[in-house]
């Protein structure tokens, strides 16, 4: 099956650079630069020094770029909605990727966490996260993962359907608990995005629809155990201006002001989906301007009501970890490949793919890359980084200028892979996942520890002696 274009597909030859060596400031960690040798460097640390501790392919993340972008977001969006006498709960949407170790960044810089799995839960949990400030997502919760996050103290569950109403009111009343929750709607309002990235459409897996709010909500505050706090909905992702936020807004708006009348609907929970910049054709909308935007627009549909603004809610994630993030890898072969006439490609194969980085197979993501083992004088040529893996579609840079003579045993860099890499990697070919390394002040610590082949056999279980034995005995029991 091949994967599926994008409704916004990037040119196939983008603009060739005068120079392939340079680094797009929003693109990549605000600590990239290049040294005295032309190597690159992260947060003062020499990328082949990096690879020579930790090998390749790699994970590079920017703690100190991480903080900057959360505290940056809590800010713009306190001054948003201070402006109009409310206030601003930031959670950190944990899918983008998640360790113990960023659970405790965001939260030292004032965000709370957003989870969508009893998984992310324990993550949070093992990092000494405060129960109270985790969100609960997910369009099938396990009675079993409801239970721990209401015996835990979860601030609060975002509702997905009747069932699941009905299956956390038990799971509260027989644990004589209280447990706060939004009610997730979509709005009708589609995000200019990738299909699989707009998540508010009617035809899909997550919400209730607009229309019945109304009647989620009546059952919720008749149902003892729950306590029905507000509205969510999510548009979609990687999402630039604030047209969108504002059309859903204003539909929002006005069943948050009907659902008023029948008791208190403190919190209006707008998601995330706030896109970043991979290639330096992107032109990200700040987040300054977006928290004005989306708030003065909820604000002025308030007004309209004559209804008071509610507390606010958001929850990115690319946007708090994607920039942070690099990730490095060892040019293996290089084959020119004729495309047409006038056109030659340049296929650059690195030791790593579509198991570290599954978006472009996914849905045509684009993405940029420079040597980082050197500079270069050579003429720009059009490339394609491609991986090791045994799928045509294996792509990991569609289409960038890099220096012709790169070459065999270089190192390449591909920035913005901080969100939805890690947490999407995978052992397909039997390729196991690339450690994560978190970078600060010229200090390089693993956060996540890579993988080996001998993890993945130990997972086998025809592997090994125990598993000889065992066979023996089932041969003594058919005997």
């Amino acid at each position: 099956m091949s994967a599926p274009t994008s409704p916004h597909p990037a040119p196939a030859r983008p603009v060739r650079p005068d120079d392939a060596n340079a680094l797009a400031a929003n693109v990549w960690p605000a600590s990239a630069e290049r040294d005295e040798r032309g190597i690159l460097t992260l947060a003062g640390i020499a990328a082949d020094e990096l690879v020579e501790r930790f090998g390749t392919p790699l994970y590079v993340l920017d703690e100190d770029e991480v903080r900057a972008h959360a505290r940056r977001t809590l800010a713009a969006f306190a001054d948003a909605t201070a402006a109009h006498g409310s206030r601003a709960r930031i959670y950190y949407a944990g899918k983008a990727f998640l360790s113990t170790d960023v659970v405790r960044w965001v939260m030292d810089e004032g965000l709370a966490v957003d989870v969508c799995s009893g998984g992310e839960l324990a993550v949070a949990l093992a990092a000494g996260a405060d129960p109270a400030r985790l969100g609960y997502h997910g369009n099938n919760k396990s009675v079993r993962d409801l239970e721990r996050a209401v015996q835990v103290g979860i601030g609060s569950i975002v509702l997905d359907s009747w069932i699941e109403l009905e299956r956390l009111a038990a799971v509260a009343q027989r644990l004589g608990r209280e447990q706060s929750v939004l009610v997730r709607v979509n709005s009708g309002v589609h995000a200019e995005t990738h299909d699989f990235l707009a998540t508010a459409h009617e035809d899909q897996k997550f919400g209730f629809p607009l229309t019945d709010a109304a009647a989620v909500v009546a059952r919720i505050r008749e149902t003892p155990g729950l306590a029905f706090v507000g509205l969510h909905c999510h548009i979609g992702s990687q999402i630039f201006g604030t047209a969108g936020f504002e059309e859903s807004a204003s539909r929002l708006v006005a069943v948050h002001a009907a659902l008023l009348e029948g008791g208190e609907v403190p919190v209006l929970n707008l998601g995330g989906g706030f896109g970043i910049a991979y290639t330096s054709a992107d032109d990200p909308t700040p987040i300054e301007q977006l928290a004005a935007g989306i708030v003065d627009a909820v604000a002025r549909e308030c007004a309209s009501r004559g209804i008071p603004v509610p507390d606010f809610a958001f929850e990115p994630g690319r946007s708090i970890v994607g920039q942070a993030g690099v990730t490095l890898y060892e040019v293996g072969t290089i084959k020119p490949v004729r495309v047409s006439d006038d056109l030659e490609r340049l296929y650059v194969s690195v030791d790593g793919g579509m198991s570290d980085n599954a978006r472009p197979a996914l849905y045509g993501a684009q993405y940029s890359a420079r040597v980082a083992s050197r500079v270069s004088t050579a003429e720009p040529a059009l490339s394609r980084v491609v991986g090791l893996h045994c799928e045509s579609g294996d792509i990991v840079v569609d289409a960038e200028y890099l220096p012709a003579d790169v070459a065999p045993g270089d190192l390449l860099a591909v920035p913005a892979t901080g969100a939805y890499c890690a947490a999407l990697s995978s052992n397909y070919n039997f390729v196991p996942r690339p450690p994560v390394v978190a970078v600060s002040q010229g200090r390089a610590r693993v956060i996540v520890r890579g993988e080996t082949i001998d993890d993945l056999l130990a997972r086998d279980a025809g592997v090994g002696p125990s598993s000889t034995e065992e066979n023996h005995m089932n041969e003594r029991n058919d005997t």
